[in-house]
């Protein structure tokens, strides 16, 4: 019962966004970019296990503590930081899935609307561990991306050689640094997190299955972006780095020419629908929850739609939303990259709550301290620090 909510955000961790990122950092840069895919595990784990231990030891989503230790204002900041991200990676979730309808002939419209009203039934006649079920079910398609990586037989000697090199001085290559942070260590995963425990009735008695589950989960989302990288550096990047995708048809390339035409195809729109379908649920409940923690409206899928007007409303005009900001035809590469670059920006906001409150609204035997929250510390510092000078200089530049 307790394993699920970790897996389920870091399944929706690979999104569309993880994959168009991942893609343009092979293309792009090769096998540079490669060992920053694995740095960032323990990092997600320690940024996820902290929204375990709020989650779990308090029975409060992380809106409701903020607002309780910090304010209504600093609340709104909060949640503001929250739907902001919300919404740009629900966008690029859509964009994905239209551009997977347009490699196979479906305009973008019909995709859109077909999605729209299938996830917003889903959420309405289901409960939080029937829609978790349906989650990991979907989420599982992306390890289609670990064969894809397999099938490309990247040249070892050179990927040894390229993840020694880090242009730390390069605005380009800073940019797409950014980006990858941005769309790891998301505001919305933690938000998530900590209150779908909560939704799924988890006490602190669950905290090691809780812990282990968000470990795999970790390993198991870095591990497919790596695999994304992997692939699109050993067949779009061969030919000397610097190509750029600007479409989810060219991404496809990299998974085509491993593959073949027909079964590229099939296998990359199945990898990416999986992850972006998964996160279109989970950035619409988390934003939904949230808006509910901080406001004071009901905000439970156990409740119906009548019961909770409110949660089922706020999860409505942002899918809808969403949907509507794609049919106007944003460029979804660009779109994708810049979202990240944004959440990258957002990390002091996100990581100096998630710290302050794991020094200070947790029980004794579960709050941060000693020389663990100094390193926790240190480490948040440095990610955030990294997001901040990446994003900055690789925008600007």
């Amino acid at each position: 019962m307790a394993l699920g909510p970790g897996l389920v955000v870091m399944l929706a961790d690979t999104d569309a966004g993880s994959v168009i990122t991942a893609a343009q950092s092979g293309a792009q840069w090769g096998y540079q970019l490669l060992m920053l895919q694995f740095l960032i595990i323990p990092i997600l784990f320690a940024v996820q296990e902290l929204t375990v231990r709020l989650g779990l030891a308090t029975g409060k989503g992380l809106g409701e503590l903020v607002l309780q230790r910090f304010g209504r204002t600093w609340a709104v900041l909060s949640m503001a930081t929250l739907v902001v991200s919300c919404f740009g990676a629900l966008v690029t979730q859509m964009s994905g899935l239209a551009g997977v309808g347009q490699m196979f002939g479906v305009p973008i419209w019909q995709t859109i609307t077909l999605l729209v009203i299938l996830i917003f039934a889903m959420v309405c006649t289901g409960s939080y561990h029937s829609v978790e079920r349906i989650a990991i079910l979907l989420g599982l398609f992306e390890l289609a991306f670990l064969v894809v990586a397999w099938k490309a037989n990247p040249d070892r000697g050179e990927m040894l050689a390229e993840v020694q090199h880090v242009p730390l001085t390069d605005s380009g290559y800073l940019y797409l640094l950014a980006a990858n942070l941005g769309t790891s260590i998301m505001p919305w995963t933690v938000f998530y997190q900590q209150s779908a425990l909560i939704g799924k009735g988890l006490t602190i008695d669950h905290i090691r299955l809780a812990r282990f589950d968000t470990f795999f989960g970790a390993i198991l989302c870095q591990m497919i972006t790596a695999a994304v990288l992997i692939a699109a550096a050993a067949t779009v990047g061969r030919h000397g780095h610097g190509v750029s995708l600007d479409s989810v048809p060219e991404i496809a390339n990299a998974f085509t020419a491993a593959l073949g035409d027909t079964t590229g195809r099939v296998v990359f729109a199945i990898g990416l629908s999986g992850g972006a379908l998964v996160a279109t649920i989970v950035v619409c409940l988390t934003a939904s929850w949230t808006i509910g923690e901080v406001t004071g409206f009901r905000h439970s899928l156990e409740h119906h739609p009548f019961e909770a007007p409110w949660f089922y409303s706020a999860f409505a005009v942002i899918l809808v939303g969403g949907g509507v900001l794609v049919a106007s035809g944003v460029n979804l590469v660009r779109l994708s990259i810049a979202t990240g670059v944004i959440n990258a920006l957002l990390l002091p906001v996100v990581l100096g709550f998630l710290y302050l409150l794991a020094l200070n609204a947790l029980p004794d035997p579960y709050r941060l301290k000693g020389s663990y929250a100094k390193i926790i510390g240190l480490l948040f510092l440095a990610t955030a620090g990294m997001g901040l000078y990446a994003g900055i200089f690789g925008a600007l530049a």
